[in-house]
């Protein structure tokens, strides 16, 4: 063959990795819903420790046993899958076929539950840490939806201060994090170049604050201090509800509706607080529990209902859109989550369906590219919010092919302070 085709095959090579597409969350179709990450049986934010078990769980709402398959892609900082072969972190296949599936039983809306454990019989082990898009398909090998997660190695400590902004004019409305990034068994190169930070607000990883460098270093530590760049906009409390008993009106359930097919939680309509005083209400900052009361298997005898919301915002006048999110949909900005004007109450409305149990949700202000806006939060910013923070430490050393995530650190804004 000649040397020029050669030449072509690299070229090839060369620019298709340069040029890497970058993994993006796909949101589901409309049937498949309560997707979650489960650890020791409780839905988590998926940054987990290197070795440690955890499932994905999903429903699919046509409940006939359909066949699905999962694919696991190592990424960078950027979500860029990396050049690694995929026998280097994960030990074992992929692409196999969802077995542990079970359907609901003695409820009015049929499902079949899916559950995914990582690792199994197939996948023995994820051996690196970084970036992971998981991403589950049909059987025609079509991406049905997919869904970030972060392995951790437990290197370095990250102690965390959660402070009132550092600008005046936002005093009252942002919480700032000062922190430090300290190692016992890593002499940290070029920290400006190597070392990378990922912040995060209520563990929601497409709005956290990336590229920050350390300002100055001690020593071996990596200082931040930063008046502006590490500042979130603080938001309000997380609204709920409750209705684990689905045939009878419990927390923040004004009413429940029995004549449909399906039952029907409605809400009490909830005023936008932005222009209230702060009130500090429990929440669990976006997660959400499954939960049947008169049931022994919450995987698969806990119902859905429709659940009705309605909103109250009589001076919002932005030609924007207003969304129902929180972790039970992955704060996700699409129709069917989007609120809809009723003139003649003079509300926001929107019916979702919903797996029964504690649900914290929020309401989000957005454009229709999904450009949030925080300022013109419908329930306001106020600095006392108690809020959860994660920072997230990538460490690439110059001779490494990958981004290692070697640490985190967790804060929380209750004990914030001037």
């Amino acid at each position: 063959m000649p040397t020029s085709f050669f030449q072509k095959i690299i070229v090839f090579f060369i620019f298709t990795s340069a040029f890497a597409q970058v993994e993006k969350e796909i949101a589901p179709p409309y049937h498949i819903k309560t997707i979650s990450f489960v650890q020791n049986n409780q839905n988590t934010i998926p940054i987990l420790k290197l070795g440690e078990g955890f499932q994905l769980q999903f429903d699919d709402l046509f409940g006939n046993e359909a066949n699905y398959y999962y694919e696991i892609i190592h990424c960078d900082y950027n979500w860029n899958p990396t050049a690694i072969p995929k026998n280097e972190y994960l030990e074992g296949f992929d692409n196999q076929r969802i077995q542990d599936y079970s359907n609901s039983f003695n409820t009015l809306q049929i499902y079949s539950h899916y559950k995914l454990a990582i690792p199994n019989q197939f996948t023995q082990q994820l051996k690196i840490s970084g970036n992971y898009m998981i991403k589950v398909l049909d059987e025609n090998k079509a991406v049905v939806f997919s869904r970030k997660f972060i392995l951790y190695e437990d290197l370095v400590t990250v102690p965390i201060q959660v402070k009132r902004a550092r600008t005046i004019n936002n005093i009252e409305l942002k919480q700032n994090l000062d922190f430090t990034i300290r190692s016992n068994t890593i002499t940290f190169q070029t920290p400006l170049r190597n070392v990378k930070v990922l912040l995060l607000q209520n563990g929601q990883m497409n709005t956290g604050i990336k590229n920050i460098v350390p300002q100055y270093t001690i020593g071996n530590d990596l200082i931040y201090k930063y008046d502006s760049e590490t500042q979130f906009w603080a938001g309000n409390e997380f609204l709920f509800f409750e209705n684990k008993d689905i045939r009878s009106a419990s927390n923040n359930v004004a009413r429940i509706d029995s004549n449909t097919p399906i039952y029907g939680s409605y809400l009490y309509t909830s005023a936008a607080r932005a222009n209230f005083p702060y009130s500090f209400t429990q929440d669990v900052n976006g997660n959400f529990v499954v939960n049947n009361l008169n049931s022994a298997n919450n995987e698969i005898e806990a119902d859905y209902a429709w659940v009705y919301f309605s909103l109250s915002a009589p001076t919002f006048r932005l030609n924007k859109n207003i969304y129902v999110t929180g972790m039970f949909n992955n704060y996700t900005l699409s129709p069917e989550y989007k609120m809809e004007y009723n003139p003649k109450k003079a509300i926001y409305e929107k019916a979702i369906l919903i797996k029964q149990g504690f649900t914290n949700f929020e309401y989000k202000v957005a454009d229709e590219k999904g450009a949030i806006d925080y300022e013109n939060a419908i329930d306001g910013n106020f600095y006392q919010t108690e809020n959860d923070y994660t920072i997230v430490v990538y460490y690439r050393e110059n001779i490494d092919r990958y981004d290692r995530v070697v640490g985190k650190g967790m804060a929380n804004s209750i004990n914030i302070i001037n």
